[in-house]
């Protein structure tokens, strides 16, 4: 829980606050961006809630915090109605899980609703409002996982859903070793009719993404937006593999069309298709600048 007596003195005054065990993720800067700021290579708040919205959004980024980071002065009297607001609904039948996990460096988690199953993309936290939510929407059938990073509580869902879990072989450890489908090759894998499987080694040698009705592209973190460069890009300073072969799968990945970039670490990217070509283009010009 987030300690008032350790309560970042750059947060202003009102009722939400941050403490120093922040570890600069950046969840609440981009789930309230209205209430939350980057100051000091972490988060503060800069501005109290405005209304009710803003307030549900700052509950949200709270339950969300991978350290507990975030408190309130006054204890939340609507902490059951944020706690049911999850998933969180982005668009079509694609939602986010919230309760970020502190092991996976905050990364972002996400759900598709799907008759023939529910998908989780990445490992939220085991939390059991979120675990209630999910069995109410008819629980998980597989848990795709994009990488070795980001797998968090996958055995917890495993153990609980019974749900399949799916991962790149050689982004299998100790932890993950007993993963029910192991991917084996570099090409795209046709999951179902509206599931693509595209490998993408670069960040890891492993990784893989999503590509949902050709549509929402869960990327991972090989791919996400730069609200700084105001641009997509990859992350060159955590690419653990090989910056040449990310490269190479950005080039490959750039030939399939989509409308959503949902990333595991980064900020999130809407447009339409002919947009997202033009960024995707834009991404690749940067990447081979920086590598040279």
């Amino acid at each position: 829980m987030a300690n008032l007596n350790q309560r970042h003195p750059k947060n202003v005054n009102g009722n939400f606050y941050v403490d120093f065990t922040c570890i600069d993720c950046d969840t609440c800067r981009w789930m309230a961006p209205e209430v939350f700021e980057r100051v000091d290579e972490q988060s503060a708040v800069y501005d109290q809630p405005a209304n009710d919205a803003e307030r549900l959004n700052a509950m949200q980024a709270l339950l969300s915090c991978p350290t507990a980071s975030i408190g309130t002065v006054e204890k939340p009297q609507d902490i059951k109605v944020a706690h049911q607001s999850f998933p969180i609904l982005i668009e079509d039948n694609v939602y986010h899980c919230g309760y970020h996990a502190e092991n996976s460096y905050g990364a972002a988690s996400y759900l598709i609703h799907n008759s023939d199953g529910n998908i989780l993309v990445d490992s939220p936290r085991f939390a059991p409002p979120l675990v209630k939510r999910l069995e109410e929407m008819g629980g998980v059938k597989y848990m795709y996982l994009t990488h070795r990073d980001d797998v968090a509580d996958h055995r917890k869902f495993r153990e609980h859903f019974g749900c399949d879990r799916i991962l790149h072989t050689n982004e299998i450890n100790n932890d993950t070793r007993d993963v029910e489908i192991q991917l084996t090759n570099f090409e795209p894998a046709q999951f179902a009719p509206n599931l693509l499987i595209i490998p993408v080694p670069g960040h890891t040698k492993g990784h893989t993404v999503l590509l949902y009705n050709q549509k929402f592209l869960f990327s991972g973190d090989h791919l996400a937006w730069s609200p700084v460069l105001n641009h997509l890009i990859a992350f060159q300073q955590v690419c653990w593999y090989s910056w040449e072969e990310q490269l190479k799968s950005m080039c490959h990945l750039a030939k399939y069309a989509f409308e959503w970039v949902l990333p595991g670490h980064g900020r999130r990217f809407h447009a339409d298709k002919q947009t997202i070509e033009h960024q995707m283009q834009q991404c690749i010009a940067w990447m081979e600048s920086v590598g040279n």
